[in-house]
């Protein structure tokens, strides 16, 4: 049962039907939460919710599915881990927007955060952020840079970063963001989710630390597009203390099934910008395709005017809005601030009134003339972001290189537009690439529609994990590869580890958990980069170790062994149930210089222990009192 959910995916419906079969229970989804998120990498979280509030809220919600049967009808969110990026206010943990001097403590959750709590959802804790929500790289943090799920030599995009790893790693099952630029879908496509910005003014921006007031939204990442719907209709709600809340919306529609045909935009190709990457271009022609397989309608558009709006934001007044937000703290505490972010801020000074409403009158004169782009389509089709770059490059070119990634998202706010990230390939290195679904204010409903039979249809893992999409409705699902190598992988290729990516590269699944037979050690390898472990069978005293079982497709199994160093090998492990499987194992003369770890049973025991931390329980009452 406890193996069973450890590979549980968080997604909303694999939860709830849990709850209703009695599979698990609140208690338990909890704990394993927990469990998951001792395991995080360095960065991803800030703060955590203490243990013992976590297991009185998950005991409560217990009690309700055991004595009221229709409990899940009111409650739509009963039991479901989620996480808030930290420029958003939770009651009980502090609001740093990513900069120590200035956290400080809300006495109440913001609007967003307290419906999702009456809808039954669990506040894990506040995610990592770019400071003051300046940024879409995720490498901006007074906590460090938070990495990217499925490769930490990358960046995880940001502003948004901790939220959308969090959703990638399988730790809670949707997370909260905000959008100004690009933070809720710029990360969701450097971390193969969903990130979905809905129109400005539908959620309520109370309680959120702002980037630019007048242009903030607070977005939702999940795993699926369905969910990300599911958490919108609990948030889209009224606010009458919000000045920029929407107070008479319109009525809200649920997404319908595809028509027959449908119309959308690409860029003239002349405006496609990929700023070098051959293969993301490739990528998002073969995304149109599919589009057009799915029976859409492709047409080029003039991006022109959608392309200046965005030049507007990152090169126009709005800095001043920007800086005016956070004036009083920057001026009463100089140096607290990163100086990439003091560096920002000063730019502000080099605008004048005339400046903003000449900005004002320009962007007026662009909302004109895209609307005469939406009288023709129903949604434009865009990368999310043109490319993906190491966490060393942007640290060598931090402005540039952050502009670049903001090509096609800056625009949405300033135009009055809804947009969903969607996850549409994996690279040939293991990254993965998105597109966005782009649509006038209030067209939510379709583009979740879209958006959800494109991400079906793709059939790509979710996330960081081994799980997949599920097939479309009517689709005829291919047979399980039956043909596929079962590997045992004890390390840097586990779920969420550095090498993981190297797996899905190849498009292996997830198979299971298990453990090797009791005549095997493990141990650290010196001055390994990722750091990885060694497995050796022993005739004599060892142990039993814990290990995951990727299947990965025959054709693809040589591609995999071509990434395999010396000194590990691929070689025969016994596991305990008495079968064997192909496997990770390493050469006895690295172990000379190595370290045993054989008695933590297993590498992710052994990171826990090795950072000072004893056990799941302990590492995670730790990771809260340190990042507290």
């Amino acid at each position: 049962m406890a193996e069973d959910l450890q590979r549980l995916a968080f997604t909303l419906d694999s939860i709830t039907e849990a709850y209703r079969q009695k599979t698990y229970t609140v208690t338990q989804v909890i704990e394993e939460s927990l469990r998951r998120l001792a395991l995080s990498p360095e960065g991803v979280w800030i703060s955590a919710t203490e243990r013992h509030v976590l297991m009185r809220r998950a005991a409560d919600a217990d009690t309700w599915l055991s004595t009221e049967p229709d409990v899940l009808s009111r409650l739509p969110l009963l039991g479901i881990p989620y996480a808030v990026k930290d420029n958003i206010d939770v009651a009980g943990l502090p609001t740093t927007a990513a900069c120590p001097a200035f956290s400080n403590m809300p006495p109440e959750s913001s609007p967003v955060v307290r419906l999702l709590d009456q809808a039954g959802a669990i506040c894990m804790g506040k995610n990592n952020m770019d400071q003051f929500a300046t940024g879409l790289v995720g490498v901006r943090s007074a906590f460090g840079p938070c990495p990217n799920a499925l490769n930490s030599e990358y960046i995880s995009g940001g502003s948004s970063s901790g939220s959308a790893v969090a959703v990638a790693l399988n730790q809670v099952s949707f997370s909260l963001g905000t959008d100004t630029a690009g933070s809720g879908r710029i990360p969701a496509a450097l971390n193969n989710i969903i990130g979905f910005k809905p129109t400005r003014g539908l959620l309520s921006t109370r309680g959120v630390v702002p980037a630019c007031r007048s242009l903030d939204c607070v977005s939702v990442f999940s795993l699926l597009a369905a969910d990300a719907w599911r958490v919108f209709t609990v948030l889209r709600q009224p606010d009458g203390a919000d000045e920029f809340s929407i107070a008479n919306p319109p009525a809200l529609q649920a997404p319908a099934p595809l028509p027959p045909a449908f119309v959308v935009g690409v860029p003239q190709r002349n405006k496609l910008e990929f700023f070098g990457d051959s293969e993301a271009a490739e990528l998002f022609q073969n995304a149109v395709k599919r589009i057009i397989a799915l029976g859409g309608k492709v047409v080029e558009i003039d991006f022109t005017p959608f392309q200046e709006a965005g030049e507007l934001l990152y090169n126009g007044p709005w800095i001043v809005e920007r800086y005016a937000g956070l004036q009083a703290f920057v001026v009463s505490h100089p140096g607290e601030c990163l100086p990439i972010i003091e560096q920002i801020f000063s730019a502000s000074r080099n605008y004048s009134a005339e400046d903003v409403f000449a900005a004002l009158h320009r962007l007026r004169k662009l909302l004109m003339q895209t609307r005469q782009t939406w009288k023709n389509i129903q949604a434009l089709v865009l990368p999310t972001a043109p490319t993906i770059y190491r966490r060393s490059e942007i640290h060598a070119d931090p402005i540039r290189l952050n502009t670049q990634l903001g090509y096609y998202t800056r625009f949405a706010n300033l135009l009055d537009c809804c947009a969903v990230c969607v996850p549409a390939a994996i690279r040939s290195d293991g990254l993965p690439f998105g597109i966005s679904f782009v649509a006038p204010a209030f067209h939510e409903h379709e583009l979740i529609a879209l958006a959800g039979r494109f991400h079906s249809d793709a059939q790509l893992p979710l996330g960081a994990t081994g799980h997949r999409v599920a097939a479309p409705p009517g689709a005829i699902e291919s047979a399980p590869d039956e043909h596929g190598i079962d590997l045992a992988v004890v390390g840097a290729h586990l779920s969420g580890q550095p090498l993981n990516h190297q797996l899905i590269q190849v498009h292996a699944r997830f198979v299971r958990e298990a453990r090797t037979a009791r005549c095997y050690r493990l141990s650290c390898l010196a001055n390994s980069k990722p750091a990885k472990p060694g497995l050796l069978r022993v005739t004599g005293d060892g142990g039993a170790i814990r290990l995951e079982i990727w299947r990965i497709p025959r054709r693809n199994f040589g591609d995999f062994l071509a990434l395999v160093p010396a000194p590990l090998c691929i070689g025969t492990i016994e596991l305990d149930d008495g079968t064997s499987v192909k496997g990770f194992l390493c050469e006895s003369i690295a172990l000379e210089q190595a370290r045993d770890i054989t008695a933590f049973g297993g590498w992710r025991e052994f990171l826990i222990e090795d950072r000072g931390e004893a056990g799941y329980n302990a590492a995670y009452d730790s990771f809260t009192q340190r990042e507290s």
